[in-house]
């Protein structure tokens, strides 16, 4: 298994792996909306100067997926929930992990590896808080944040199409 920079090529690919997600935890695909930035990985994230990573495994193909959203810091006292644009979300951060999933059957590694590349490179951009909003159902994804620092800040209800009930966590990078 290794992990690389995403290209437009692997839209279809990081959507599957979201999709396959989503249908073990019995969440709504939504390939239209919530989930449309997923089959188009340039316009989304790329060309916009985030980041985005896939986990691939030779002969396999891609098996998860992780992004880096980089934005302005969030007005609110530092790492505390505010509201910011109609949403609840983390005063003080600058960037956000989205999209951190990774298959079923191929778990033990790669999220931890995609993790990191998203961390490291929030730091080499010099960004200082990380934001992640998260399904309260994601435990074992919880405990991956936990070791790279992350604490819980506060929680939310995601603007998904089931209204998924998520924790906010924040990395102090």
């Amino acid at each position: 298994m290794f992990t690389r920079p995403a290209t437009p090529e692997d839209s279809l690919a990081a959507a599957e792996v979201v999709r396959l997600v989503y249908e073990e935890f019995g969440f709504t695909w939504d390939p239209d909306d919530y989930h449309a930035d997923l089959h188009d990985l340039a316009g989304s994230y790329l060309d916009a100067g985030h980041g985005f990573w896939v986990a691939e495994i030779p002969g396999r193909g891609v098996i998860g997926t992780a992004a880096l959203e980089i934005f302005p810091p969030i007005a609110g006292a530092p790492g505390l929930p505010t509201e910011h644009g109609g949403i609840t979300r983390i005063g003080g951060t600058d960037c956000s992990l989205e999209r951190l999933y990774v298959i079923p059957d191929a778990r033990g590694g790669a999220g931890t590896a995609l993790m990191r590349e998203v961390v490291d490179e929030a730091r080499r951009r010099g960004r200082k808080r990380m934001e992640i909003w998260s399904d309260k159902r994601f435990e074992a994804a919880h405990r991956l944040y936990g070791r790279f620092g992350a604490r819980p800040v506060g929680e939310r209800v995601c603007s998904d199409p089931d209204q998924s009930p998520e924790w906010g966590l924040v990395i102090d990078l």
